[in-house]
């Protein structure tokens, strides 16, 4: 098959499973083919109200590259539709969103269920998403990927996810390893097939991607595809942004280190992903309107 040919067979949730190392094809046989599509229709069903959006991993006193990019984008395209994204996160993500220009709530590390009660009561969302963010695990921890502990360095934003399951708010959760909110949902398959201790809190729609912010790129190339709207970001606007959070003191989650990279990646594979995303969208959308006429 030429790369021609292989390009336009090649779906949006390949492209986010590329260079999978930490077990996410394995998951994958167990997701609907077109995880990520569902979850973008089922973000477009939504009614236009608040979107309450959460991120940011604590690594060594900071929060990971991994997260807040796919947030900024999913939270900016989101707005471009209609809706009032908030992001809820805690004081690692100190600055990270408001240049953007969006709301954001900062939340205690020792903040309990009515915090995050009263949150919801307040702005009475339409959906909450997680995008990399730490969920308590089996064993009741906050743990990071090496299995150590960051309970005392995590807001308990899962609260959140379990009361807005009590309350039918639709929930969506973006995961990449088995410790984030909404990897609850293939617990049984993450502990024997992945040999970790995963995440028990559950979401409604799970997207899986080999880097976090690579399915919410996905979610925004699928809406972008549907509504016909630019909404999922050019790589110069990531690299940008990159470039402004890394000052802010953000690491890679891999290397521990203050550099333009996310999970261990370089830039270059970040550059690569969003434009086979751009470029698998365009195919699609081309396809369809193909088939349509």
């Amino acid at each position: 098959m030429d790369s021609t040919a292989k390009r336009r067979t090649e779906t949006v949730e390949d492209v986010v499973l590329r260079y999978s190392c930490r077990g996410m094809h394995i998951l994958r046989t167990y997701m609907d083919a077109k995880f990520c599509r569902k979850a973008a229709l089922k973000l477009l069903s939504l009614e236009k109200g608040n979107i309450l959006l959460t991120t940011g991993f604590y690594v060594d006193g900071h929060a990971e590259t991994d997260g807040p990019p796919g947030t900024m984008a999913l939270a900016v395209a989101l707005r471009k539709l209609g809706y009032h994204p908030v992001i809820v996160t805690d004081k690692y993500c100190r600055g990270f969103f408001e240049m953007e220009n969006l709301e954001v709530k900062y939340m205690n590390i020792d903040d309990g269920r009515n915090a995050y009660e009263n949150l919801l009561e307040q702005y009475r969302p339409a959906a909450l998403i997680s995008i990399e963010r730490c969920g308590r695990n089996e064993e009741k921890d906050y743990a990071n990927m090496r299995g150590a502990s960051i309970k005392s360095r995590t807001a308990r934003v899962d609260l959140m996810f379990e009361k807005a399951a009590e309350m039918n708010i639709p929930t969506f959760g973006i995961g990449d390893g088995g410790n984030e909110i909404g990897m609850g949902n293939l617990k049984e398959v993450i502990r024997a097939k992945l040999s970790l201790v995963p995440c028990e809190v559950e979401v409604d729609t799970l997207v899986i991607s080999t880097v976090s912010n690579w399915g919410a790129y996905a979610l925004a190339a699928y809406m972008q595809q549907i509504k016909k709207i630019r909404l999922l970001p050019k790589f110069k606007e990531i690299k940008k942004y990159l470039e402004a959070i890394v000052k802010m003191g953000s690491v890679d989650g891999v290397t521990k280190q203050q550099t333009l990279s996310v999970d261990g990646f370089p830039l270059e594979v970040e550059k690569e992903i969003l434009d086979a995303l751009n470029r698998t969208a365009l195919l699609a959308e081309e396809e369809e309107e193909r088939k349509a006429g």
